[in-house]
């Protein structure tokens, strides 16, 4: 493990930082969600490997499950919850210009973070 980050949501696992990819496993505690966000130098694949996500790109949402793949082109607005009983793990495969945490543009949050 690269990384592990605690978050109000959940954690996350840094497994992989290239210069041209990161590769991250994402759980999602049930009842919980990511803020709405977007980025500008990173595109992103959510894969599900367990559980089940309601995925929001730029106001449209959709429901994903296991082996299914959502992908987030640069700058479209986006957001993960867990709306199963269980937790919610995905594996996000970013790729683009750079890939640190500062390039997170929160749009909504519901922790209450800039």
């Amino acid at each position: 493990m690269l990384e592990i980050g605690e978050r109000p949501w959940g954690k996350y696992y840094v497994l992989a930082d290239e210069p041209n990819f990161k590769l991250k496993r994402i759980e999602v505690l049930p009842g919980q969600r990511l803020s709405y966000q977007y980025h500008f130098k990173r595109q992103e694949a959510w894969t599900m490997i367990q559980g089940t996500a309601k995925i929001t790109l730029d106001g449209v949402d959709k429901i994903y499950n296991y082996g299914e793949t959502a992908l987030i082109p640069l700058s479209a607005k986006h957001r993960i919850e867990n709306v199963g009983e269980d937790l919610l793990v995905f594996i996000e495969v970013q790729t683009g210009t750079y890939f640190g945490e500062d390039d997170i543009v929160r749009i909504e949050d519901d922790y209450k973070r800039d």
